[in-house]
């Protein structure tokens, strides 16, 4: 059990160690990419939309002609 325990201190401390030689971005550049990727999953969705509208159409025509 202590060894247990002195394993998970050790990589608590590995892990706080590591993350101080982390290169952390900008806040601008963060925020610059979290608007990247909502306009991406936007446009995403959008055209996804449109192709599901299109294809549900499509489908209505088919079945009552």
């Amino acid at each position: 059990m202590q060894q247990i325990a002195q394993n998970f201190f050790t990589y608590i401390k590995e892990s706080y160690q590591e993350l101080g030689r982390v290169i952390w971005p900008s806040w601008q550049n963060t925020v610059r990419l979290t608007l990247v990727v909502i306009g991406v999953s936007v446009a995403f969705a959008l055209i996804l939309g449109a192709f599901d509208a299109l294809l549900s159409f499509l489908l209505r025509l088919l079945l009552l002609s």
